[in-house]
């Protein structure tokens, strides 16, 4: 693994994956292109000079092609030359929602820094130095795709997910997720505390997990950072919306205050001063 000359925390990296063969591959090479290449950033990116050591956990939310086959054969998955330990590791699971995936590599991430991306890469890993930027000071960072400009990334998407995406934020934003502008973006850092806690406690595990993830950091009055982030549409999305998902995701919008009407924020303060 690599290391800069400041002793950054480490990090690791949690990436959740179904059925994802086509793209895992592209997608990995991506990041550890970018997590090994240093020196100049690009315009609007930023270096991975700035970043500390770290390791890329993919969790397979039980696959039923060659994700797992691909990741375990890659080269970084591999012990190096001086017994260094691997930095890209499988968790496998039983198929059991996006949410149940990344809950399960937040727990079991070891770095002192915990960032979940999408397996897509929609949001590029030059961005990754933003969210431990902001994890210097808060203990919670939340992508967000609109820019400081106001200009929003996702006017890229198709009109109906745009629609879609409107109401359930409309609503999310009434119900639970407050005034943070950008719920769905599956780009989030995490303190390592701050993470443990709030995931050890998540009771959804299907799409909506990022509001509930919302609502259990303002509940539990962890610090968190709104941070606007680069993002491109990458088809190929296998989300339909049906009837059945319309009605669970309002379920679950509805129950997550109830079910967690008896969390309140530690009598302490939960964060920590040296990251974790």
């Amino acid at each position: 693994m690599t290391a800069n000359a400041r002793g950054a925390p480490r990090l690791t990296l949690v990436v959740p994956a179904y059925n994802e063969a086509e793209r895992i591959g592209p997608a990995l090479d991506e990041l550890f292109g970018w997590l090994h290449r240093g020196g100049p950033a690009r315009s609007q990116g930023r270096s991975s000079d700035e970043i500390g050591t770290f390791d890329v956990l993919v969790v397979d939310d039980g696959s039923e092609d060659e994700t797992v086959d691909l990741v375990e054969a890659r080269p970084e998955a591999q012990a190096g030359p001086d017994g260094a330990p691997p930095e890209l590791r499988v968790l496998r699971r039983l198929h059991a929602g996006k949410g149940a995936a990344v809950t399960a590599g937040v727990l079991a991430a070891e770095g002192d820094l915990i960032i979940f991306t999408d397996a897509d890469m929609a949001t590029p890993p030059d961005q990754i130095p933003l969210l431990t930027e902001a994890l210097a000071t808060a203990d919670v960072a939340l992508g967000s795709r609109i820019q400081p400009d106001g200009s929003d990334r996702r006017a890229s998407q198709p009109g109906y997910r745009r629609f879609l995406g409107r109401v359930y934020r409309l609503l999310a934003g009434l119900w639970i997720t407050g005034d943070v502008p950008d719920t769905q973006c599956g780009f989030k850092g995490f303190r390592r505390a701050a993470g443990r806690d709030v995931f050890s406690r998540l009771k959804t595990d299907g799409i909506v997990f990022d509001a509930e993830v919302i609502f259990l950091t303002r509940r539990l009055d962890y610090d968190y950072a709104i941070v606007p982030v680069m993002w491109h549409d990458i088809h190929g999305s296998r989300m339909r919306v049906r009837p059945r998902l319309a009605l669970s995701v309002l379920w679950d919008l509805f129950r997550i205050p109830l079910i967690h009407r008896g969390v309140k924020a530690a009598t302490t303060a939960p964060r920590t001063s040296d990251g974790v």
